[in-house]
């Protein structure tokens, strides 16, 4: 297991050699679950090292994803300029701002991105902005739980009530300041709940994943049969989605290894958001590109584990949506509770 400054080091010199000779580069930057860690710190088990490389405009080509480049895996997003235009649009998003609270910048020929890295780091704590990132969250949640559409496969909508769901964890991490981290994004909220004295809130919001009485044998059961369809899913897949580099041998390590790690470590029910992301993005793919018997053997797999979060059909899914909307109200509470709490906030 490498260091996490290893694996930096490794990302800026993919930035040297393959970035800056992507049309219209201009500069790039560490995002996701390294930022503001030390680079001594090891690169935990499912973990990759995520790189933006910025290209002038409003519109990018899709992005490459994961991928291994000197035995470390990096995950590269292209993003528009135009979504940097200015430290004011950095701060009202909650996906962006926490990149540039510290000085992540791999790059920058023009400057620019060092400057918008200090004025943003300026203003970061600053409860306007706080403030107006975690409503952003919210309202993910929100427009995301009231958009299911019941016609569409039911794959699909466990996709479009997933993610929404699992935003309900970014809305507490962004009112304490902490980084937005996508598959551990339930053990954060839950850290931050504690320290903030909120611990009764985060079984409900277990109980929106449906995971709250999972134990870990239930846990370790599934993973073993997630991991026999992704194994599937990765020979199958032919057709790119926009998630294809997480269902790769590469990617593996990320979606198998660390959810076991964390099964390992007491965090079975943590673990079942990234296990449904991955177990719908596998159906997708098998869906499209799998031979019949395959795609059936596989869709038993994913009903268990559907079953257990107690989802039989797209009414329960409807049900559940309907139940974190009803929640909403609570959340919003506690996550101002939160910021009025967090001494690190400038009121």
């Amino acid at each position: 297991m490498g260091t996490i400054g290893t694996a930096r080091k490794r990302a800026a010199e993919w930035v040297r050699e393959h970035g800056r000779r992507v049309a219209g580069y201009s500069g790039a930057y560490f995002s996701g679950s390294t930022v503001g860690r030390s680079e001594a710190e090891p690169l935990a088990i499912g973990s990759d090292v995520d790189v933006i490389v910025v290209l002038e405009g409003g519109e990018t080509p899709p992005k490459p994803g994961k991928m291994i480049y000197r035995d470390t895996l990096l995950e590269i997003t292209y993003i528009p300029s135009v979504q940097l235009a200015s430290a004011e649009r950095v701060l009202g998003s909650y996906h962006l701002a926490g990149s540039f609270r510290t000085d992540t910048v791999i790059d920058d020929p023009k400057g620019w991105l060092h400057s918008l890295q200090r004025q943003v780091s300026a203003r970061f704590a600053e409860k306007k902005w706080v403030e107006l990132r975690a409503k952003e969250a919210w309202n993910r949640v929100d427009q995301g739980l009231r958009s299911l559409n019941p016609a569409s496969p039911l794959f699909e909508q466990v996709m479009s009530w997933l993610f929404p769901t699992g935003v309900m964890a970014h809305v507490i991490l962004v009112a304490a300041l902490r980084n937005p981290t996508v598959r551990l994004r339930y053990s954060a909220a839950r850290d931050v709940m504690k320290h903030y004295g909120h611990d009764e809130i985060y079984p409900e919001m277990l109980g929106f994943l449906g995971c709250a009485d999972w134990t870990p044998a239930r846990a370790e059961h599934h993973l073993g049969t997630l991991e026999k369809v992704f194994d599937a899913a990765a020979i199958a897949a032919r057709t790119p989605f926009p998630f294809s580099s997480d269902i790769t041998p590469e990617a593996k390590s990320i979606a198998i290894d660390g959810s076991r790690e964390l099964i390992g470590r007491g965090e079975h029910r943590e673990a079942a958001f990234w296990m449904a992301a991955t177990f719908s993005r596998c159906y997708h793919i098998l869906a499209v590109d799998a031979e019949t018997a395959a795609r059936r053997h596989c869709e038993a797999f994913f009903a268990r584990f559907l079953a257990d979060l107690g989802i039989r059909s797209s009414e329960d899914l409807c049900r559940r949506a309907e139940a974190g909307l009803r929640f909403l109200p609570s959340l919003w509470e506690t996550a101002e509770r939160i910021m009025f709490a967090n001494p690190d906030i400038k009121m």
